[in-house]
């Protein structure tokens, strides 16, 4: 179509003269592409740039990466969130080398097939890396079509959703997939903002059809807002002989395979120090004595929010068993950097450094 012609045109010259130095720029190392992608989705851009290249500098090669013990891969990665994208990293990495011999696959549909290769990973890595001619659709793309072309449907699911990717699809350029996917997700990033779209310096305010209609802050519509549920958990800092026990989450499921400070979740009517009494049996086959609090951590995730509270504990009866855990180990506080952790048990440890390391039982 000529219209996607002189669209494509545009928003690729404002591109080449305005793109941010980054330093996944003009990379187009499939494992490379695929590392930024990945660290990249639902995380802003300033959050990853320190870890990209301490990322790349301990596993420089998918190789690298497949060999390594999946505890240095979450340790690596801690603090940039969403954990099960490190872990998928990791069974994708493994099964390049274990299956495919070492080659990254170069088509969507061979992508796409590997763990955590969604559409939208499977698209960047083929446009990006390979030069072929698909979609990539992020958030940030996304809401550029909804506003160009007055989508006024929930993009994010449905018949939006698929009329954006029919669009996106049909957008992409022929000759130049890479850098015309990077441009449409750079102008998402820095001028097609969700909340104060920056129109006079879009180069494509003009084929807009969102702005035609003065509608372009609307767009793209929001689905409504779930009430997130809330929970108290809890989580206790066993002490013993001057360690203290930490557990590692079973490697499938919510934040799989890091360690942190027993516990979880209170049931209705059940008191704090019930809850940690409970969950230690259930865990870890262990009698515990409660003592004070350590700290008190507000946290929330995609679909729920917490508040955790940690309190010192004290073993009462008991060897540590790995019943509802993955793995057990007693620590210092000064071995406890050697372990990967959630947030919100980071904080725990922060509080505990502020206190010194002594009984508070």
């Amino acid at each position: 179509m000529p219209e996607f012609a002189a669209l494509r045109s545009a928003i690729l010259a404002w591109y080449a003269a305005h793109r941010r130095d980054l330093p996944w720029r003009d990379e187009t190392d499939p494992y490379r592409v695929w590392v930024s992608e990945v660290m990249l989705q639902q995380t802003q851009v300033v959050t990853v740039l320190p870890y990209y290249p301490r990322f790349l500098a301990r596993f420089p090669t998918v190789a690298a990466l497949a060999a390594a013990p999946l505890a240095d891969v979450l340790k690596l990665w801690e603090g940039l969130g969403y954990y099960a994208r490190a872990r998928n990293m990791y069974r994708a990495a493994q099964k390049i080398v274990i299956e495919l011999g070492g080659q990254f696959p170069t088509s969507f549909d061979e992508l796409r097939s590997l763990p955590g290769f969604g559409d939208y990973t499977a698209g960047a890595v083929a446009a990006i890396a390979f030069g072929q001619a698909v979609p990539a659709v992020d958030g940030n793309v996304k809401r550029v079509l909804a506003r160009l072309f007055a989508i006024q449907t929930d993009v994010t699911r449905g018949a939006g959703a698929r009329q954006v990717r029919t669009i996106a699809a049909e957008l992409v350029d022929p000759t130049r997939p890479g850098d015309w996917t990077q441009a449409l997700m750079e102008l998402g990033a820095t001028v097609c903002l969700p909340k104060a779209p920056r129109c006079p310096a879009c180069p494509a305010a003009a084929q807009c059809q969102a702005r035609r209609q003065g509608i372009e802050p609307e767009l793209p519509l929001k689905p409504a807002r779930r009430v997130l549920p809330h929970f108290d958990v809890t989580a206790a800092v066993i002490q013993h002989e001057g360690k203290i026990l930490i557990a590692q989450r079973p490697l499938e499921g919510m934040l799989g395979g890091l360690w942190e400070f027993p516990g979880g979740k209170t049931e209705p009517g059940e008191s704090l120090p019930d809850c940690l009494r409970r969950e230690i049996d259930e865990e870890l086959g262990l009698k515990i004595n409660v003592g004070a609090p350590v700290t008190v951590v507000k946290h929330s995730y995609t679909h729920f929010k917490i508040t955790l509270h940690a309190f010192y504990c004290a073993l009462e009866a008991g060897a540590p068993q790995a019943i509802g855990v993955a793995d057990w180990r007693w620590v210092s506080l000064a071995e406890l950097d050697g372990f990967a952790f959630p947030r919100t048990d980071q904080q725990i440890i922060a509080a505990l450094r502020r206190d010194g390391d002594r009984p508070k039982n």
